[in-house]
């Protein structure tokens, strides 16, 4: 079983999105740990400048996602016919608020060393944005699913139904449920990180920032490990 686990874990670190999720987890647990020890030299300081380098890191990746996403995005159109209508116009509107986020980015960063000549708070600002409203949105079209899932649900339990169909139900409502969560944790830090005077913009401590990133990785390694062993089966 532990040789399973080494295996999978060395196969989901030599994809991109397996090491990305690996490096956001050990970003946002860097910053945590730095952040809940006493005093800002020694340990804590050096964990909170691995934390912003780790960062740094995933930024630069990042640099290479637009293509993927618009590859995404056009295979998913405007949704399958048989989805739910307002599912559909979420998941296109997410999908629009994610494709538009990363030249925002990609600018910001571009800004920042000196490639071209813009204000980079600007494009953060706008970047963080358009991601809070990708993931908005993501919470919403999440929310419309488990409504379907538990009227279905209920459905399955007035009918003799199978018990394997009601356990994949619950599977699936367990999955939305995990991906609220993972989507409300970093929408929290998204507004976070907007100008001051937007809600909870720039109050909350590092350590908080820390534990809503490390709860929303941890949160995404375990769907992405879930995905992968129903795949296999």
């Amino acid at each position: 079983m532990a040789a399973g686990a080494l295996w999978g874990l060395m196969a989901a670190l030599e994809t991109h999105r397996g090491r990305d999720r690996a490096v956001r987890a050990l970003s946002y647990g860097c910053q945590l740990a730095g952040a809940a020890l006493p005093g800002p030299a020694g340990l804590p300081g050096g964990l909170l400048a691995a934390s912003a380098q780790l960062s740094s890191c995933r930024t630069v990746l990042r640099l290479f996602d637009d293509l993927a996403m618009l590859r995404h995005s056009c295979s998913y159109g405007l949704g399958p016919k048989g989805e739910d209508a307002l599912v559909r116009g979420l998941s296109v509107l997410c999908n629009v608020a994610n494709q538009l986020y990363y030249p925002c980015e990609h600018l910001a960063w571009a800004a920042d060393v000196g490639i071209v000549r813009a204000g980079s708070q600007q494009w953060w600002a706008r970047s963080t944005a358009l991601w809070g409203c990708a993931l908005l949105l993501d919470i919403l079209r999440s929310l419309r699913i488990l409504y379907q899932l538990r009227r279905k649900l209920s459905q399955h339990k007035c009918s003799t139904s199978s018990p394997q169909s009601q356990q994949k139900l619950r599977a699936q409502v367990k999955a939305e449920v995990l991906s609220i969560l993972m989507s409300t944790a970093d929408l929290s830090n998204a507004i976070h990180w907007l100008p001051p005077g937007f809600l909870w913009a720039g109050k909350f401590p590092p350590w908080l920032v820390g534990l809503l990133g490390t709860i929303s990785s941890l949160i995404g390694i375990y769907q992405a490990s879930r995905g992968e062993n129903s795949e296999a089966a």
